[in-house]
């Protein structure tokens, strides 16, 4: 199993946005040293708890201070810009970073960005379909391109005014062949979404917003798309995030990880919780669709979307989860705001250099145990 890392990011208000920047970065730079395998980063145009107004740009400052780690969109709002400007971005991305890129995408969900763009009226998930079936297609087309879907707004063409003599009317295409690894965040349980990424071969990205019994959901619709174009789903696709912080001991666990009223992951809940009812999007956070708004409180959230403790302690919750929802490939450690410098590089050294080699470990001897069997 994979070990990635995923920032949205999230800071508390009267933080400096170039502090947490500065953080974040550093942060990403930190999991390439421990040997985390991506990070993803999120973006917001009119959020003020949330920095990142551009993940790809915000990214690009970290391809020349990391080594290893595939640097993700997560995500590129696919509705706030022209798929001509995200397939053209993307591209030189991923030649600048020489393919250590992942496209993650989705509609974009902040409705006040949409007012701010203009585009509030519009169904935005309509405009992310099209954005992606035109980037597609610039990818795997050449000169003029002439892309023209019915029913999609966006026309991309450069007939009238290419001269191919000079270079001109030409738009790159990535660094990877045929194309980066393109990744979906999902968020509702039972998505219909996930059917689609299955059929075109996107990958899951289940988030650490919603309770873990609404995560096979996922899998089941995933597998099903893959199905309906004669595959197979591989698990080696599907990411897991979880909110996790790992200490020393089970007291600063306990203490940092949820019961401080500074903790930045009760800081991180509360924030969430309140969006998720304001979005009405709070079904992630029951465990039957029929229960009562009344049942969702903090401290509820918390004790369900935290793992927290010591090494051996994260190993055995990690270890359940995978029982529950059964194997996949990667888990993404959702980051925090730093209110604790010390215990976050701590919590992420002790999650890279112990945590998932004895969970690796473990699965290493399930599997000869079912070979033996």
């Amino acid at each position: 199993m994979r070990l990635g890392y995923f920032i949205m990011p999230m800071h508390p208000e009267e933080r400096s946005c170039t502090d947490t920047l500065h953080e974040d970065r550093e942060a990403i730079i930190l999991a390439d040293k421990l040997g985390f395998h991506d990070a993803f980063v999120g973006e917001h145009l009119t959020e003020k708890t949330e920095n990142v107004t551009n993940s790809l740009l915000f990214l690009a400052t970290l391809i020349s201070d990391t080594k290893t780690i595939k640097l993700g969109t997560g995500t590129t709002n696919l509705s706030q810009q022209h798929p001509v400007i995200i397939a053209s971005n993307s591209a030189m991305f991923d030649h600048i970073a020489k393919g250590r890129f992942i496209l993650g995408i989705s509609a974009g969900a902040l409705p006040c960005d949409a007012e701010a763009l203009g585009n509030l009226d519009q169904d935005r998930q309509k405009m992310f379909a099209e954005c992606i079936d035109v980037i597609l297609a610039i990818w795997e087309r050449d000169p003029p391109y002439n892309i023209d879907f019915p029913d999609n707004r966006y026309k991309v063409t450069v007939e009238k005014m290419r001269d191919a003599a000079i270079g001109r009317g030409h738009l790159y295409k990535p660094y990877q062949k045929p194309r980066p690894e393109i990744v979906g965040t999902v968020v509702a349980p039972f998505s219909k979404g996930v059917i689609q990424m299955g059929k075109r071969d996107f990958h899951p990205l289940s988030a650490n917003f919603l309770f873990s019994k609404w995560l096979p959901s996922h899998w089941a619709n995933y597998a099903e798309g893959k199905k309906q174009v004669g595959q197979v789903a591989d698990s080696a696709d599907w990411r897991i995030a979880r909110t996790i912080f790992v200490a020393d001991d089970e007291a600063t666990a306990k203490r940092y990880g949820r019961d401080d009223m500074n903790s930045p992951y009760r800081f991180y809940w509360k924030q969430l919780t309140y969006k998720m009812m304001k979005a009405k999007r709070h079904v992630i956070f029951k465990f039957d669709q029929s229960e009562p708004d009344s049942a969702i409180t903090e401290d509820r959230v918390l004790d369900n979307l935290v793992i927290y403790g010591t090494v051996n302690s994260v190993v055995d919750q990690i270890l359940r989860l995978r029982e529950q929802v059964g194997d996949f490939g990667e888990l993404v450690y959702a980051g925090m705001d730093w209110v604790d410098e010390k215990l976050t590089k701590r919590s992420m050294e002790l999650m890279a250099s112990e945590v998932m080699p004895r969970v690796n470990a473990a699965i290493a001897r399930e599997g000869k145990a079912a070979q033996v069997v």
